[in-house]
Formats: C-alpha cells, structure tokens, sequence
C-alpha cells in the first residue's frame, strides 16, 4: 500500500517536551544574536541618524524576501514616528518603480548577504540620481556594502530552526536596527506622544492617545443652565438633541461651572419628598465645586478620575474654569481599565 505524503512527518513528530525545549532553544538563539549586535552597534549608525534627521525627502526602505517584509515594518515604523518614509520593491523598481524616489530622499537597503540580485541591479541606478544609500546586512564586503554611502553591518550569526536556512536571526536583527534608527531619529527630532497621537487616530491606542476635546460630548450637546434658575424649569425648558445627559450643568454669573445637578439629585428630592426644592434656584440643591477636568488634557486623565471617583459625568471647562463640553461615562467604558 502507498504511503500518505506526510506519514512519515508524523511518525517522527517531536514529543511535548521537545516542542518546548525547540521552540525555547529558537527563541534564544534569536535573542543570542540580538545581544550581540546591541553590544556592536554599527560604526556609521550615528551618521545614519543625522543622514535621516537631516533627509528633505523621504526614507525610501527597500529589501527582497523577507527583509523586504521586515523592511515594510520599518517603513511604517518611520512613518508613525515622525519620518516620512515609503516601501519600494526592488524588482518593480528595476522595471519603472525607480521613479517613485525624489530629490532628498534616502533608500535604505536590506540584505542579510548583501548580494541579492534584485537589490544589487538598481544600484547603478541609484547612483546616477545621486540617491544617498544606507546598507543594512551581514557582510560589509558586499557588493551593496561597497557601494552604499554608509554600511550598517552586524556579526553573522545561524539561523535558527533545524535546517538553519529560514531568515529569523537575521531578520531579527535586522528589525532591530531598522526599529533602533527609527526611534533614536524621532527622540533627536524631540518627538512628542502628541505628534504620535496624530498618526494614530484608531483604536485603543488612537483612544488612549486622544485629548478630552475628542472623545468629550461638545457644550451643545449638554444641558445648561443657571444658578438662578429652577429645577422645575430647568427640567420643563431645557432640552438637548441626541441621548440625554444625566447632568445639568450650572454656571455663575460670569459663565464659569459652579456645580452640577444629575437626574440622581432629581430622584433623591422625589423620594424625600422635598417639592420645595423644584420651585428654589437650583444652586440650593445643587453639588457645588464639581470635579472637572481641563481642555486639552489627555483622555486617559479623564477616564482615571471618572474610574477612581466612580462619577458618571465629568465635565470639561477652559482655563478660566468655564465649560466646554461633558464626559459621560458610557462614551468611555471600553478605555476604563478592568482591575
């Protein structure tokens, strides 16, 4: 009977024990060669910082295989970090792709032999446009060592796996080097959260990163009032578009908050029978000197202290203490930390 493709993978499948022991024995060799390479850091990476802090283009990162794919994550790296950078594959390149490089701009070459034929086959090119050329690879003899302007190398180290032949030190540490420019030109550049926070709009990170100003519900959007005013009036006039807020915010005469009123306040007058308290001003019932936080703080601020506080509402005044907007705890409920 034919044997299955296959069979025999299975037959001499690794135990428990050893998948463990392979899967730890990869990861170490890895870290083996990252540790080695942060204890020789390239000669010309400090000129290859300034090169980039100085590019009046773009980072152009190009790579074949998979550097190419490690060279992507560089990109985006660049990107997200205040330099502007893109990918060019080097066999598009070779066919017209090459005009996607401008004047001031940088390419950033992987490749762990530094012999990769379709990185090799635009170098004349790249040097006829006087493009500048950064090498990152293993071997500083190279043909792309010996033609880049500056040679980021790193020691050779095996690959790790049973074959040793799929790229994962070399990839590894060619991530790392790619991640260490990215992120030392953004400090030099004295990169702010703030300048991260604009390239990162989305998700729990955009979320995290966003000002009260953009996840507050605008001053329109709540209910106001002041203090001389009653709550049966306030409650009968005062009406806003969209879901309700459960808070009436008060202000002075000079518009600043001077406290708040919620629908809880409303229900415990109710329940202790105080009718008398609709007909007064409202700052007679109201909670004075509310918690607020300032226009401009971060998010994550305002989600601490309705976490901490346990409040409901938070409300959002200017500099002068005058309000703005309000945060209501189920716009944020997915940002409040769970222990």
């Amino acid at each position: 009977m034919m044997q299955r493709e296959g069979t025999s993978a299975r037959n001499s499948a690794l135990s428990p024990f050893d998948v463990v022991r392979c899967a730890r024995d990869i990861i170490l060799n890895e870290a083996d060669a990252l540790r080695l390479v942060s204890e020789n850091i390239p000669a010309d990476f400090n000129a290859a910082v300034e090169l980039i802090i100085g590019c009046r283009g773009a980072v152009i990162v190009t790579g074949m295989g998979k550097a190419g794919w490690i060279g992507r994550k560089v990109s985006a790296s660049f990107s997200s970090t205040g330099t502007r950078s893109h990918v060019m594959h080097p066999a598009e390149a070779f066919h017209g792709d090459l005009g996607c490089i401008g004047t001031g701009d940088i390419v950033l070459a992987f490749s762990n032999s530094g012999e990769t034929s379709e990185v090799i086959q635009i170098l004349p090119s790249l040097q006829k446009m006087g493009t500048t050329v950064i090498a990152v690879t293993s071997n500083a003899r190279s043909t792309l060592a010996t033609s880049a302007d500056l040679i980021l190398d790193y020691p050779k180290s095996p690959e790790a796996g049973h074959l040793g032949l799929a790229p994962s030190t070399s990839t590894s540490v060619m991530l790392a080097i790619g991640d260490a420019l990215a992120l030392v030109a953004s400090q030099q550049r004295a990169f702010r959260d703030i300048d991260f926070a604009k390239f990162h709009p989305g998700g729990s990170l955009g979320r995290q990163l966003s000002t009260v100003d953009e996840i507050m519900r605008p001053l329109t959007a709540c209910r106001l009032a002041t203090e001389t005013e009653t709550v049966r009036d306030i409650y009968v006039q005062n009406k806003s578009e969209g879901r309700r807020v459960g808070v009436i915010l008060i202000v002075d005469d000079s518009g600043r908050l001077s406290g708040l009123f919620t629908d809880s306040d409303l229900a415990r007058l109710l329940e202790c029978q105080k009718e008398s308290g609709f007909d007064g001003p409202i700052r007679e019932v109201m909670t004075p000197g509310p918690i607020t936080v300032v226009t401009g703080s971060k998010s994550t601020i305002a989600v601490e202290t309705l976490a901490c506080r346990n409040l409901s509402e938070l409300p959002v005044v200017d500099s002068v203490g005058k309000p703005v907007g309000l945060i209501d705890i189920t716009d944020v409920v997915g940002m409040i930390p769970s222990n």
